[in-house]
């Protein structure tokens, strides 16, 4: 209903389950799916990598709880663009779906940052899905044989981004050019095969470059 009557967003489809959102996901061809993580008939996880897995995709941002969902981090690993905490103000939820829309991750690196450091860090459940990852040694080196195309300077950017700096406090920290660093992102975004700047922020930690345990910085929202 919120979305419906703004101006500028459209509701196109609704779904009861993850499995028709995928099927809707494909006939309807939205800009962006909001999904809940817990479904019936088919998780958000799975549903978010199917919806993400095709050529032109729509762009994906997760529901959550934050506190109790144990799958965020997979979901953002599984093409997601970023979350949404259900007691968010609703004029947020709407600026949340425009940025995603624009082609823009959700959530400023920091916020993503420390959402993923939360879950990752946190020993796995005896009987986690096998969509959740299971340890950082596994992410790290999964993620670090991503990186063997890259260059030593975007290596460096690509920890500052993983460590929440935004392009203005990476151009100082590196004495760069603000459209130089936006060039260096634009670049690993291309190498690394990544959607936008959550899945570098996620590949920071998968590699190594960023250690998951590490304090998360002030929110720069």
């Amino acid at each position: 209903m919120v979305i419906t009557e703004a101006e500028d967003l459209e509701v196109v489809g609704e779904a009861g389950n993850g499995a028709e959102a995928v099927r809707l996901a494909e006939e309807l061809r939205p800009d962006v799916v909001v999904m809940d993580i817990r479904m019936p008939v088919l998780d958000g996880i799975e549903a978010t990598r199917r919806v993400t897995a095709g050529p032109s995709p729509a762009r994906v941002v997760v529901l959550t709880t934050f506190d109790e969902d144990e799958n965020v981090y997979a979901a953002l690993h599984a093409g997601a663009s970023g979350f949404l905490v259900k007691d968010m103000a609703l004029d947020d939820i709407l600026d949340a779906i425009r940025v995603v829309a624009a082609g823009e991750a959700l959530l400023s690196p920091s916020v993503t940052r420390r959402l993923i450091a939360e879950f990752t860090a946190r020993p796995a459940p005896a009987a986690a899905p096998a969509s959740v990852p299971a340890s950082a040694p596994v992410l790290a080196s999964a993620g670090a044989d991503r990186l063997a195309a890259i260059t030593d300077r975007e290596r460096e950017i690509l920890t500052l981004v993983g460590r929440g700096l935004a392009n203005p406090e990476i151009a100082t920290e590196l004495v760069l050019s603000p459209a130089t660093v936006k060039t260096y992102i634009t670049r690993l975004l291309t190498k690394l095969a990544a959607r936008d700047r959550v899945q570098l922020v996620i590949l920071a930690y998968e590699s190594g470059l960023v250690p998951l345990t590490a304090g998360a910085p002030k929110d720069r929202r």
